[in-house]
């Protein structure tokens, strides 16, 4: 009877673990917008960096956007579609200038930015942003990256998500799983 009692802890055991692995997993994600470089105007050899970033990040709800560039230099401005087309500044929707600026994706949509520094709009230094839109999730005027790998988005970035710590355990570096494993085995045992 002994066996089958410990054969069942480990049972239970076995299954509230895996429980606990499925419950820590982390379903969102943090994206810095242009990658390997920050917010800032893109090179005239690569003017559609940031249509390449939107069309090669697939964003969902719950995810963050994160601008870096520095705060006496730069701005990052949400806008109206109509203001992204037209590189308006004025009466943005939001406007964020500490130089670490973090926009939460919090439902489906078509989100707009653009510099709030007068000119670069018009430079390129714009982003939209689709979230559950059907079609494309970059300009409609952004061609398709080259091949050849001359400054084109895929040799120069790739695809660089920061999972949002959630926990102690994420804080720490060890992962969910090994905590659970832990508490599971000190309560079992």
């Amino acid at each position: 009877m002994g066996r089958v009692l410990q054969r069942i802890q480990f049972s239970t055991a076995f299954y509230l673990l895996l429980l606990f692995c499925f419950q820590s997993q982390v379903l969102c994600s943090v994206y810095k917008v242009g990658d390997l470089s920050s917010w800032g105007l893109p090179p005239s050899s690569n003017k559609q960096i940031y249509s390449f970033w939107s069309k090669y990040n697939n964003l969902k709800v719950g995810d963050s956007i994160f601008f870096l560039y520095p705060p006496s230099e730069d701005s990052v401005l949400q806008v109206t579609k109509e203001a992204y087309n037209s590189c308006k500044i004025e009466n943005p929707i939001l406007r964020m200038n500490n130089g670490n600026s973090l926009f939460n994706i919090t439902s489906t949509g078509e989100f707009y930015f653009i510099s709030g520094t007068q000119g670069h709009c018009d430079k390129y230094q714009k982003l939209r942003v689709a979230v559950g839109v059907n079609g494309s999730s970059t300009d409609s005027s952004a061609s398709a990256p080259s091949s050849d790998g001359s400054g084109s988005y895929p040799t120069v970035f790739g695809s660089i998500p920061v999972q949002a710590a959630t926990s102690a355990s994420a804080f720490w570096g060890v992962p969910g799983f090994v905590t659970g494993a832990a508490i599971i085995l000190v309560l079992v045992f």
